[in-house]
C-alpha cells in the first residue's frame, strides 16, 4: 500500500515537472515577437518589409527572395518567422552547412508548399555546387537534377512550388555574383539602439512577470551588446538571481551587483573578449598578429574569431584589422589596464 502511495506521489511531481516544463517552453517561444506589432526594429526596414508584404498578399503572390546581413545574433531567425506569420506562410528553417548533397537540397525544395518560406542561416558556408542548383529555382521555380554518375548520366527536370528564399549570412561579399543578384530584397542589418534595446528588454521582462525599474532597465540595455539574444538571457539569469532571493523586483543597486557576478558590466565586454585581448597583447606584445596565428594561441577556429569574437569589438573600437593583422587600440589597453587596477584591489581587501 505504501509503494503505492509513493508510486502516486511519484506520478504527481512527475506531472508537475512536465507542466513546468510545457509553461518553460511556451514562455521562451514567446519572448520572440510574431508579428510586426511586436518587433523593435529597425523602422526603415521594416516599414519597406510591410509594403512588400502587404503588395504580395494583394496580388496573390509569394514574397520576392530576401538576404539579410551583416553581423550575427541580430534575431535574423526571427525576423524570417515574423515574416512567414504575416504572409501567412509556413517556414522551414535550415542551416548552409547541414546541407551537403544536391539531393538534400532538391528533397527540401520539393517538400515545401506554395507560398512557403524557406530560411537558411549562414549561407556562405554552402558549397558552391549546391549554390548553383538555386539558380533555377529562385528564378524559374525548377531545378535540373543529374540522375546516376558517368557513363549513362541523365538530367532530370523537377517542377518547384513558388516560394520565398530568406537567406542570411555574416559574409555576404562571400556570395557569388549571380547568386547575390537573384534577390531583389537586400538589407544590411545593424545594432539596435539603445532605446529599441530598453523596449526588446521591458517587453521580455513582463512576460517573465519581472518588474524593473528605468535604471536597471538602461544598464542591461548597456550590457546587452545591442543584441535582443543578449539582452534574454541576462534577464533570463537576473531573473534567476531574484528568484533565489525570493524577489520580483529589480532595482540598480541589484542589477549591477548581479551583473558583476556573471562578468559583464557597461563595458559590454565579457571574459572570453578580455581573453581574445589579453592574447594579443601578452602573447603577442601588441604587435600585429595574423588570424591564423591568433586562432592558434587561442585554441579557436578562424570562423569563431571573425563571426563572434571580432564583429563587436571592431565595431566599438576595442581592436583595428590592418594589413599586417589585428591590433589593439588605445580603448583596449585603457580597459586592460583598468581591469588590473581592480583586480589588484580586490586582492588587498
Amino acid at each position: 500500500m505504501a509503494v503505492k502511495k509513493f508510486s502516486d506521489l511519484n506520478q504527481k511531481n512527475l506531472t508537475s515537472v512536465k507542466n513546468i516544463s510545457k509553461d518553460e517552453e511556451i514562455q521562451e517561444i514567446s519572448l520572440r515577437p510574431s508579428y510586426f506589432d511586436d518587433y523593435v526594429w529597425q523602422s526603415s526596414i521594416k516599414e519597406k518589409l510591410k509594403i512588400f508584404i502587404e503588395a504580395a498578399k494583394q496580388r496573390w503572390e509569394s514574397l520576392q527572395h530576401i538576404l539579410f546581413y551583416w553581423a550575427p545574433w541580430l534575431w535574423k531567425t526571427s525576423i524570417s518567422n515574423v515574416i512567414a506569420k504575416e504572409m501567412w506562410s509556413n517556414i522551414k528553417i535550415m542551416s548552409g552547412p547541414t546541407i551537403t548533397k544536391a539531393g538534400d537540397l532538391a528533397a527540401i525544395l520539393t517538400s515545401i508548399k506554395k507560398w512557403d518560406i524557406l530560411f537558411i542561416d549562414e549561407i556562405h558556408r554552402m558549397k558552391t555546387n549546391i549554390e548553383e542548383i538555386l539558380y533555377s529555382a529562385m528564378e524559374d521555380f525548377k531545378i535540373d537534377i543529374i540522375m546516376w554518375k558517368w557513363p549513362g548520366a541523365r538530367s532530370m527536370r523537377l517542377d518547384v512550388p513558388k516560394f520565398t528564399l530568406i537567406w542570411a549570412t555574416t559574409k555576404a561579399w562571400s556570395l557569388s555574383a549571380p547568386l547575390r543578384d537573384r534577390f531583389w530584397i537586400i538589407e544590411k542589418l545593424d545594432f539596435y539602439t539603445i532605446s529599441e534595446m530598453k523596449k526588446i528588454i521591458s517587453r521580455s521582462a513582463k512576460i517573465l512577470q519581472l518588474k524593473i525599474d528605468d535604471e536597471a532597465l538602461e544598464d542591461i540595455a548597456l550590457c546587452s551588446r545591442f543584441t535582443p539574444r543578449i539582452a534574454n538571457r541576462l534577464l533570463k539569469s537576473l531573473r534567476d538571481f531574484a528568484q533565489v532571493q525570493n524577489e520580483n523586483f529589480l532595482d540598480i543597486k541589484t542589477t549591477i551587483s548581479w551583473l558583476k557576478s556573471l562578468w559583464v558590466d557597461e563595458t559590454w565586454l565579457d571574459k572570453n573578449d578580455e581573453f581574445f585581448l589579453r592574447t594579443i597583447l601578452e602573447k603577442f606584445d601588441w604587435w600585429p598578429v595574423g588570424l591564423n596565428t591568433l586562432a592558434i594561441a587561442m585554441n579557436e577556429d578562424k570562423e569563431t574569431i571573425e563571426d563572434i569574437h571580432e564583429p563587436f569589438l571592431i565595431q566599438k573600437w576595442y581592436i583595428k584589422r590592418t594589413q599586417k593583422g589585428r591590433i589593439l587600440t588605445q580603448k583596449s589597453l585603457d580597459f586592460l589596464k583598468n581591469k588590473k587596477i581592480n583586480e589588484d584591489n580586490r586582492k588587498i581587501f
